[in-house]
């Protein structure tokens, strides 16, 4: 049926769409200095979790925010977390072993993100912690037909921001400084050190933002 079609359309786009965002960060971190970030799922997670806290911890504490500036002020704290902590992972792991063998970075991903794991459930324990629903879900029907496809404005909203986020990170890469750099360290790094660009700077700044 046309409407079963739509519907599995839709969730898979939206659905795609987070991947898509979290598999940018793996990709920016391999084309600058060809590492596999074993740990970019935990930094992620991470984020999500400190999301979570604050926004159970202002849900609970019943201060008359509206709904949605509670999520966006999760998010914002959510953001800096995870661009902190990736940070520190390039900073104090993979910097030093930049000109070990390769197999020294690959196994340091990996203890990094057993490491992070572990301290996630030291801090959040290990149960299930659903995130509390403090927006209504409100669903659109595409074809009008109440029994047919449906998209809700949490899916609507998930599109959005995925969608402008790769869309900032294309302008960010081919229409900036900073993208320009990006690229040549990635093609050649002894180079592009050689042209002026400070590659631990640059190297760093791929790992913020792509946390």
């Amino acid at each position: 049926r046309l409407d079963i079609f739509l519907q599995q359309v839709i969730n898979g786009l939206t659905l795609g769409s987070v991947y898509a965002v979290v598999a940018l960060g793996y990709t920016m971190v391999y084309g600058i200095i060809q590492l596999i970030n074993f740990a970019h799922g935990e930094v992620v997670m991470i984020g999500a979790m400190v999301a979570y806290t604050v926004i159970v911890t202002l849900t609970g504490a019943n201060i008359g925010l509206h709904p949605m500036l509670i999520v966006i002020v999760g998010v914002l704290v959510a953001v800096p977390a995870c661009m902190a902590v990736g940070y520190t992972l390039e900073r104090t792991a993979y910097r030093p072993l930049r000109r070990a063998p390769r197999l020294a970075p690959l196994i340091t991903a990996i203890g990094l993100s057993m490491i992070l794991q572990n301290l996630a459930l030291i801090i959040w324990s290990r149960n299930p912690l659903p995130f509390p629903q403090i927006i209504a879900t409100v669903p659109y029907h595409i074809t009008g037909n109440p029994d047919g496809a449906t998209i809700t404005n949490v899916q609507i909203a998930i599109l959005v921001a995925s969608f402008a986020m790769m869309a900032g990170l294309l302008l960010l890469v081919y229409r900036t400084r900073l993208g320009v750099a990006m690229r040549a360290t990635s093609q050649n790094q002894q180079v592009a050190g050689l042209m002026g660009i400070d590659i631990n700077r640059v190297i760093s700044l791929t790992f913020v933002i792509g946390a």
